[in-house]
């Protein structure tokens, strides 16, 4: 079956955050997908599939080394990159891709693809104890947040805005003390308008869309970002990632340049 493998919130290869797709994966079963996404070692594999809801384009699996996610940024942008690139052919100007938060448009438009913010399953304050916790495995304190909130759109993320660039890049998290909590950090400047990193376990993601777009939300909603920005992601990590983030129609939309790494086939039957 065709393979690919996409660099996301990149114009160039190797800057971004890489996404392996693996094309027409309808009867592979939910166990050799998930042993396919841990044998590929990156942050994410997806399977695209013929749609279930007549009004979708695509279906998508979106699948990390240690399980299944309803929703993902990067994922979104890369699998529609992967099914425009082998011929797909949307029904409407937008695509429309189908996943488990249910169906995210996809524009294509400004010479690169964005999708619309998904509603956020979670959201509001975060609890004394959750953030102490959180604060204590990032060597933080009270007095170096600006605010916290929960953005959770699928991922779970738990988001930290600083006062600036420097102090998001300067962060030292203790891995096992952090444990489960999935944390997104923002600041303002550096080398773009915001400056974010983004903590999943014991990696650093090198650039990722879900973050940006709960992000994106609660910033612009909040009037502490205007209504179109750039987000920086990556620089601890030796990337240049960039994201695009706008609101129009009540929506924030959250795009990136897409480049295509790796063409082939694979055999998983």
């Amino acid at each position: 079956m065709r393979f690919s493998q996409i660099d996301v919130f990149t114009d160039e290869l190797t800057r971004g955050n890489a996404l392996a797709v693996v094309h027409d994966a309808e009867g592979l079963s939910d166990e050799r997908m998930a042993a396919f996404a841990r044998w590929t070692n990156l942050s994410e594999t997806t399977f695209l599939l013929p749609p279930a809801d007549p009004a979708a384009d695509y279906r998508v699996r979106i699948f990390t080394v240690e399980r299944e996610l309803p929703f993902a940024g990067h994922p979104t942008l890369g699998s529609a990159r992967a099914w425009l690139e082998a011929g797909g052919e949307p029904k409407g100007e937008d695509l429309v891709q189908e996943c488990g938060v249910g169906l995210v448009p996809v524009r294509r438009g400004e010479g690169r693809l964005a999708f619309a913010a998904p509603p956020l399953r979670r959201q509001g304050p975060v609890d004394d104890a959750d953030l102490e916790a959180i604060l204590r495995a990032l060597h933080l304190t009270r007095a170096d947040l600006v605010d916290a909130q929960w953005a959770d759109n699928g991922p779970g993320w738990v988001a930290l805005l600083l006062k600036d660039a420097e102090a998001v890049l300067g962060v030292e998290r203790d891995v096992v003390a952090l444990g489960e909590y999935k944390v997104g950090l923002v600041g303002p400047g550096g080398d773009a308008d915001f400056e974010v990193r983004a903590f999943t376990g014991v990696a650093e993601d090198p650039v990722t869309g879900s973050l940006n777009a709960a992000i994106g939300q609660w910033l612009i909603g909040t009037g502490r970002a205007p209504e179109a920005y750039v987000a920086a992601q990556g620089t601890r990590l030796g990337r240049r990632g960039r994201v695009h983030v706008h609101s129009a129609g009540g929506d924030v939309w959250v795009g990136g340049d897409t480049v295509v790494g790796i063409s082939g086939r694979v055999t998983l039957r």
